[in-house]
């Protein structure tokens, strides 16, 4: 197993070291995932992980902007699946975009589905991730798309391309994990370990060999495509005694931003140029470690791996040992709580905003809708035993209403006008009431939530506003939103009550970054903004799959636009029943 680990990171820096840095050609890209068990030993534990072709992490996904891609899933487990590809537009192809009973009814076991769509003005790094029940905690992988043009960026030639995807581990099946926290209505059990690309370093047990190892060469430029595949941490990303240069966030370019660390939520990507300054050879560390917001228990262990310049000295586990006592990782990385420095780095990010690449930021809007962001406790059933707070559950709610999954698919329900018992439109756009959100006593002042499957719809071309207003309901916290279906524009955030006279006019609207997840800052809002003109169903949910298991998650639909290039494509023949 520790030989395949090393196996499959060299496969990777091979792979990103001889494709083209860009290409005008566009085709068709066909790819088969098979979703199967493994046997895999990490932390002195050897278990069945879930995996796509046997990998930990899966494939990676290498196409060109422009390229139509067909994808066949293939399920070879006794679960129901599904594949999401995280941050592809899906440009009026939703029933490729994968959240299970949103877009799909999820993959059978023993059958297929092939997701098909086309890579149309997007270019970077993403990812995809299974999109069922708590399966990503080991089902994913990269997906980059190579652009038509040059790279945009200035400096050196590009040396080659380095994949950092940040994960999470655990001892215990990651399913029974889910299933106690939903039973017991307790939080979930924390994760033994953080992984760069599947291996966790040697700050953790029996995990000397299982390390990454990025070997560089002297005086060149590398790019670096991180992903936060985390299940639950958002997390901070360094390498000792280098600079890092921001010139991408969830593929999309920006303004060059040199900093020592990032901060990057679970669903983001962070496109990096390293430049190997060094003369001298030897290793530094590549180190992550979580940034805490929560009261909740978390995993407050850091992983590392190397960075080796190609004339170093062979490896010496004893002084790698050695290198880790001497630069500390605290040295590396900021401290889990330093919410000014992700704050500061968050602030720093502005789109490109040039010519080729203009922002198209809307400056103004047809619809504002306002939602709180919560956790929440309710109140335990009777004849049941809760292991929540004060003996109740916990759940999460926006604009107090938990989300619940229908039974069948919410797009196909739409498609057919057959939304009856499925869904409905009356997803609150403003707080049912009004108090100081972010204010309130944690746990004396708590709101039991509403159960449903609410939406609200718009129409095609709509400049959608939509606030992310945090609550102080159990703690205040960092929630990574997702939307699915549109990239949008970060125009404000802040700490926190949102102020819909004073805030707006703080809006940033010349180069607000363009993101698909945004980390909600704790204890405050963001306002986004989107040009909805993508016909269908689209999900909006929080990344820390423990709050979206718990119902802190939301819906919107895009109605259909007067042209037929303007409306949602015919549903494919092997669309999975329910």
């Amino acid at each position: 197993m520790k030989t395949f680990g090393f196996l499959m990171i060299s496969t990777f820096l091979v792979l990103f070291a001889t494709l083209l840095p860009y290409s005008s050609a566009s085709t068709t890209r066909r790819f088969h995932f098979n979703v199967e068990w493994k046997k895999v030993t990490r932390l002195c534990h050897t278990k069945q992980l879930l995996t796509v072709n046997g990998q930990y992490p899966g494939p990676a996904v290498v196409v060109n902007e422009g390229d139509t891609v067909e994808i066949k899933v293939t399920n070879r487990i006794a679960h129901n699946t599904t594949i999401h590809w995280h941050g592809l537009r899906q440009y009026r192809s939703g029933w490729a975009d994968g959240p299970a009973y949103i877009t799909q009814c999820p993959i059978r076991s023993k059958q297929s589905y092939t997701y098909r769509f086309k890579v149309e003005d997007q270019r970077g790094t993403l990812l995809w991730h299974a999109h069922h029940s708590w399966q990503r905690a080991s089902v994913y992988g990269a997906f980059i798309i190579y652009p038509r043009q040059p790279y945009p960026f200035s400096g050196s030639h590009i040396q080659s391309e380095i994949p950092i995807i940040l994960g999470e581990w655990w001892n215990d099946d990651v399913d029974k994990v889910e299933k106690q926290m939903l039973k017991t209505g307790a939080g979930a059990k924390v994760s033994d370990a953080y992984t760069l690309n599947g291996l966790p370093g040697p700050l953790y047990p029996c995990s000397t060999k299982d390390t990454f190892t990025a070997n560089v060469d002297a005086g060149k430029t590398y790019i670096l495509r991180i992903i936060n595949a985390a299940l639950n941490n958002e997390l901070f990303f360094a390498i000792s005694n280098h600079t890092l240069t921001v010139v991408e966030v969830d593929a999309v370019y920006t303004k060059p931003v040199h900093t020592k660390a990032i901060m990057i939520a679970p669903g983001q990507t962070t496109t990096l140029l390293l430049r190997t300054n060094h003369l001298s050879d030897g290793e530094f560390l590549i180190a992550a470690t979580p940034y805490v917001t929560s009261v909740f228990p978390f995993n407050n262990s850091t992983t590392v791996g190397f960075l080796r310049y190609n004339k170093s000295k062979p490896v010496n586990h004893l002084n790698r040992r050695r290198l880790i006592t001497t630069l500390s990782t605290r040295s590396v990385l900021p401290d889990m709580l330093d919410t000014k420095f992700a704050t500061r780095f968050s602030d720093s990010i502005k789109s490109l905003g040039s010519a080729e690449y203009p922002c198209k930021v809307p400056t103004a809007i047809d619809k504002r809708v306002i939602t709180t962001i919560s956790l929440n406790l309710q109140n335990c059933p009777e004849n049941k035993t809760c292991s929540g707070y004060d003996g109740k559950r916990f759940f999460a709610s926006m604009n107090n209403v938990s989300f619940i999954r229908p039974p069948i698919s919410i797009l196909e329900s739409y498609y057919k006008k057959q939304s009856r018992g499925v869904f409905t439109l009356n997803f609150p756009e403003k707080p049912p009431s009004r108090f100081d959100f972010t204010g309130v006593d944690p746990v004396s002042e708590n709101m039991n939530t509403e159960f449903g499957t609410k939406l609200f719809e718009v129409d095609f071309g709509a400049r959608l506003e939509i606030v992310f207003q945090g609550t102080s309901f159990l703690n205040i916290e960092n929630h990574p939103l997702h939307v699915h279906g549109h990239n949008f524009f970060v125009v404000g955030r802040g700490f926190g009550n949102f102020d819909e006279e004073k805030d707006q006019e703080k809006y940033n609207l010349v180069d607000p970054p363009e993101r698909n997840t945004i980390a909600v800052p704790t204890g405050g809002w963001a306002a986004i903004r989107i040009n909805a003109d993508n016909p269908g169903v689209w999900f909006i949910h929080c990344h820390l799959e423990q709050h979206t298991s718990w119902g802190l998650a939301m819906g919107f639909i895009v109605k259909d636009g007067p042209l037929p290039s303007q409306t949602l494509l015919r549903p494919p023949r092997d669309l999975p029943k329910c």
